[in-house]
C-alpha cells in the first residue's frame, strides 16, 4: 500500500492518530491509535500477531498473552474485519525487522482493541492476491479493491489527474465542465439515449465525447480548456477499451498552430513519466512521422518504434520481373513490401507455418519467403526469381547468410498493413523494455479517401479538420492528395489520441463538404448550429483528447484497461456488482411513454 501519510492532528479522533504506514521508530514508545482492516491474524502459542492494513501501509500489532479479553477478542477475529486499536510503538528485534514494509521496524503492542465489523468469510483472500476469476473479482469489487496492485493502481490515477491539472493550470488553462445530456449525433460509435419524461418521444444521449462544446467553448473566448471528461460509447470491449464509458483528458486551444499543441503536450507527458514514474521517454521531442511514411515504414498508423524492424519498399526490383504475383503489383496503387529477419533463416518449418497462419489471418493469400541459407536459397518462389533480382534485393536490403525476408504484395494498404501485422508478430522475437516510453505523432492524414463501396470520394478521418492549404487546396489539388491538420499521438503501438486543427471556416467547411458529396443544405441540416457559431467570429483552435485511462495503463504497465478503473464493466457491458443494465418498472416505462418490443428468444 501506499506510504500515503504520517501523523496529523487534523486526522486525530477516537479511531486513529496515525497511519499504519506512516509509524517508525522516531515513535518508539509512543501511545497510538489505529484503525483498518486485519490482513493477516497469526496465533503463536502465547501471542498473536495481526498485520493491520490501511491506505497506506501495514503494521504489526502484538497482544501479548498477558492481556486474556484481548486473547478473547483476536480468537473470533476473521481476515478483513475491520478494527480500531490503541497501543504503545516498540521496536522489533534486529533479526525480526521486515525491510519489505515500511513500518517493518517497529511493532505495536495492543492495550485496546474494538472490533468495528466482523467480516464473514470472503468470496476471494485478499492479502494472497491468488488467480480469481474477473467474474467473481467484479462482483466484488469493493473488495478486489482492497488488494495491493489494483489499489496502488487507484491511488496512482488519483494523482495523475492532479498532477495534469497542476501542470495545466499552470499554463492558463481552465477547467470547465461541459454536459452530460446532450443531443444525439448520427456519427461515429453508437450513442447511449436517454428518454426525456417531459418531451415524450425525445431522447438525449450520453456525450461520446465534448467535441461541439469545447469547440463553442473557443468561440466563447476561452482561449485554453481542459476538463477530464467523461465519454460514452455503446461499443464493445477491447482489452485496452472500456465499454461504455471512459475518460479522457479533454483539450482545446485558441490561436494556436500544430507544434503549438504538440509542444505542450509533450511537456505534460514528459512531466508525469519523470515525476512519477521509473519509466523513460526514448526520444524527445517525440518524433513526427507522416502517415504515408509511417505506412511504409511500418505498415500501421499505430507503431510500437521499439521493435527493431522496417518495412522496406522493393516495388522498383520487380517491374519487369518475370514472377507475374509480384509484377502485376507495381502498377500504380500497388505495392511489394518486404520485411527482413535478421539471422532467422534457419529456423524451423513450423515457425513458417506459424508465420503463414498469421499472415492469412491478416487477409493475405499466403505468405511468400525466401530463406539465405548456408547450402543456398530456400522458400516458396525462389524458382520464381531471376539472379539479378536476388543480387538487387541483397544489395537493397543487405541480406546476409542467416536471413529471411518476408514479402506481401497487392494494393498500397492492403500490403502495408499485411507487412505491419507481421512487423508486430515477429516482434515477438524480441525483448521489448517495458520502461521504455517510445511516443511519436502521426501527421499529414489525407483528407479524404475513395470509398470502394460507395464508388465515391469520402472522408478519411475527421470531417472537421483544417486542410492544409485552406481553401485553395480544396480548390486546385486532387482531392485524394489533399492533406488534414490532423494527427494521432502513439506510445509503444497503443493510440492514445487523435486530433486536429479544427476547420472555423464555414466557406472552407461547405467545400470540403461539397468534395464528398454533401450539399450546402445537408451540412446545415447536421452541422448548422456549429456553423452559426462559426459566422459569429470563431477563433482559429484546435485540440486533442488522450485517453486517462489507457495512460494510466500503459504507465502502471497493466495489459487490461479494466485495472486501471475502479468500478469496471465487464466485456459484455455488464456491471456485476450493481447488477446492471436491469429492468425496470412497468410504471417507469409508462411515465417516459415507452413500450417495449423485445427480440423473440430462439
Amino acid at each position: 500500500m501506499t506510504n500515503a501519510a504520517g501523523s496529523s492532528s487534523a486526522l486525530q479522533n477516537r479511531f486513529r492518530t496515525h497511519y499504519c504506514g506512516s509509524l517508525g521508530p522516531v515513535l518508539q514508545q509512543e501511545k497510538v491509535s489505529l484503525a483498518g482492516w486485519v490482513h493477516r491474524i497469526r496465533d503463536h502459542g502465547g501471542l498473536v500477531f495481526i498485520d493491520l492494513r490501511d491506505h497506506t501501509g501495514i503494521c504489526q500489532l502484538v497482544i501479548q498473552p498477558e492481556e486474556k479479553e484481548l486473547f478473547e477478542q483476536a480468537s473470533h477475529l476473521h481476515a478483513e474485519s475491520v478494527i480500531a486499536i490503541e497501543g504503545s510503538v516498540v521496536l522489533r528485534s534486529p533479526e525480526t525487522v521486515n525491510a519489505r514494509l515500511a513500518s517493518g521496524a517497529i511493532e505495536v503492542v495492543v492495550s485496546a482493541l474494538t472490533v468495528e465489523s466482523n467480516a464473514r468469510p470472503l468470496p476471494f483472500p485478499v492479502a494472497d492476491e491468488l488467480p480469481t476469476s474477473e467474474e467473481l473479482r467484479l462482483k466484488y469489487r469493493f473488495i478486489d479493491l482492497r488488494r495491493e496492485k489494483i489499489h496502488e493502481n487507484i491511488i496512482f490515477r488519483s494523482r495523475v489527474s492532479s498532477a495534469i491539472r497542476r501542470y495545466l493550470e499552470e499554463r492558463d488553462f481552465v477547467e470547465i465542465q461541459t454536459p452530460i445530456l446532450t443531443s444525439s449525433s448520427p456519427e461515429g460509435a453508437r450513442d447511449f439515449l436517454v428518454p426525456s419524461r417531459l418531451h415524450p418521444g425525445k431522447f438525449y444521449a450520453l456525450p461520446q465525447a465534448p467535441q461541439q462544446f469545447k469547440q463553442l467553448l473557443m468561440v466563447a473566448g476561452f482561449p485554453r480548456y481542459f476538463q477530464i471528461a467523461p465519454c460514452f460509447r455503446d461499443e464493445d470491449a477491447r482489452a485496452d477499451r472500456s465499454p461504455g464509458e471512459f475518460y479522457q483528458l479533454d483539450m482545446e486551444m485558441a490561436f494556436i498552430e500544430q507544434d503549438d499543441l504538440f509542444e505542450i503536450l509533450e511537456g505534460m507527458f514528459r512531466h508525469l513519466v519523470t515525476s512519477m514514474s521509473k519509466k523513460r521517454i526514448t526520444a524527445f521531442p517525440f518524433p513526427r512521422i507522416s502517415y504515408r511514411d509511417v505506412m511504409n515504414r511500418f505498415g500501421t498508423d499505430k507503431p510500437d518504434l521499439r521493435i527493431p524492424l522496417e518495412i522496406a519498399d522493393v516495388t522498383p526490383l520487380f517491374v519487369n520481373s518475370g514472377f507475374k504475383v509480384f509484377a502485376a503489383n507495381t502498377k500504380e496503387g500497388c505495392a511489394v513490401k518486404a520485411l527482413v529477419l535478421k539471422g532467422r533463416g534457419t529456423e524451423s518449418r513450423l515457425f513458417y507455418d506459424k508465420a503463414e497462419k498469421r499472415a492469412k489471418e491478416l487477409g493475405s493469400a499466403g505468405l511468400a519467403y525466401i530463406q539465405f541459407r548456408e547450402e543456398g536459397l530456400k522458400g516458396p518462389i525462389v524458382k520464381f526469381m531471376s539472379e539479378g533480382e536476388i543480387a538487387s534485393m541483397k544489395e537493397q536490403l543487405s541480406l546476409e547468410t542467416g536471413d529471411v525476408v518476408f514479402f506481401a504484395a497487392g494494393k498500397w494498404e492492403a500490403a502495408c498493413r499485411i507487412m505491419g501485422g507481421m512487423r508486430t508478430y515477429f516482434g515477438e522475437l524480441f525483448t521489448l523494455d517495458h520502461d521504455e516510453l517510445s511516443f511519436c505523432w502521426i501527421v499529414d492524414f489525407p483528407m479524404y479517401e475513395y470509398n470502394e463501396e460507395a464508388g465515391k470520394i469520402d472522408f478519411s478521418h475527421n470531417p472537421f479538420s483544417m486542410p492544409q492549404g485552406e481553401m485553395e487546396a480544396l480548390e486546385t489539388t486532387d482531392p485524394l492528395d489533399v492533406l488534414a491538420y490532423q494527427y494521432d499521438i502513439v506510445c509503444n503501438g497503443i493510440e492514445l489520441s487523435s486530433g486536429a486543427i479544427r476547420n472555423h471556416r464555414p466557406d472552407i467547411m461547405y467545400r470540403a463538404f461539397e468534395i464528398a458529396g454533401y450539399s450546402k443544405e445537408e451540412v446545415d441540416l447536421r452541422f448548422g448550429h456549429m456553423i452559426e457559431a462559426f459566422k459569429l467570429g470563431a477563433p482559429p483552435h484546435g485540440g486533442i483528447a488522450p485517453g486517462l485511462d489507457r495512460l494510466v495503463m500503459i504507465l502502471r504497465d497493466e495489459q487490461n484497461i479494466r485495472e486501471v478503473i475502479a468500478f469496471p464493466m465487464n466485456q459484455q457491458a455488464e456491471d456485476l456488482m450493481m447488477s446492471a443494465p436491469s429492468e425496470v418498472t412497468p410504471a417507469q416505462l409508462r411515465e417516459l411513454h415507452i413500450k417495449l418490443d423485445l427480440p423473440k428468444e430462439d
